[in-house]
């Protein structure tokens, strides 16, 4: 995961372990701090609520090779540690790359959203196998089957309707979980699992062609709070 998601890039899903030696830009690969994790042995804590104002509208949906990217129209906002972080994208692995519990699920969206200071706050929902998601049924209607491709929606879409109703969630401090893979990153974590039909995870896999999830990495003593 990263701000522009995956790009087109000089690195790819087959050996993730060597990422860090690619490209000098990619050091931090090998950091301390490193995502996805899996998320077991918690640490109970007073969390603030998340306050979401998603009062924007999907406006494009891209194919970046190593995942589908949705961008937004101005709008979209969360409110963490008291500053403003705004909605940048949101992209699509599967298999998800964070586990709960040791459990992995077909498919985890990553929220991404960016400070005034460029600092990143990152929103991960997961999904397991059930009824089909209305709201990604909309999209899949226009996913873009290339890579480079990007379709600009006529109708663009609400995307409060994305979050569940329980925000409870998991916190800890990571990276991005594609190259640079840059610390520092604030993830969040939902505990609602949401549901997306057989079709529609099998869809979403058979267009990326390959698995697009980084492997977990050691927490090296960082807590995860709930």
């Amino acid at each position: 995961m990263g701000l522009s998601a995956a790009g087109y890039a000089d690195w790819d899903y087959t050996q993730p372990e060597q990422w860090s030696t690619l490209n000098q830009k990619y050091s931090a690969c090998n950091g301390l701090n490193q995502s996805p994790i899996n998320i077991e042995q918690t640490v109970k804590a007073a969390l603030e609520p998340l306050n979401f104002s998603y009062n924007t509208l999907i406006q494009a949906i891209e194919n970046k090779g190593h995942t589908i990217q949705v961008d937004f129209a101005q709008g979209g906002e969360l409110q963490l540690d008291g500053d403003s972080f705004v909605l940048k994208q949101f992209h699509l692995h599967s298999p998800s790359e964070n586990l709960i519990k040791g459990k992995s699920y077909p498919l985890e969206i990553h929220f991404v959203h960016a400070n005034a200071k460029g600092e990143l706050a990152v929103v991960g929902m997961m999904f397991e196998q059930g009824q089909a998601n209305p709201m990604l049924e909309r999209m899949w209607k226009r996913l873009p089957k290339k890579q480079g491709e990007k379709v600009v929606l006529k109708t663009p879409q609400p995307v409060s309707q994305m979050l569940p109703k329980n925000l409870d969630y998991y916190r800890f401090s990571g990276s991005l979980t594609t190259p640079p893979c840059s610390e520092g990153v604030r993830w969040l974590i939902l505990k609602d699992i949401q549901q997306a039909s057989a079709q529609q995870i099998a869809e979403f896999s058979k267009l990326m062609g390959h698995p697009n999830n980084r492997p977990v990495q050691p927490l090296n003593g960082r807590l995860i709070v709930e």
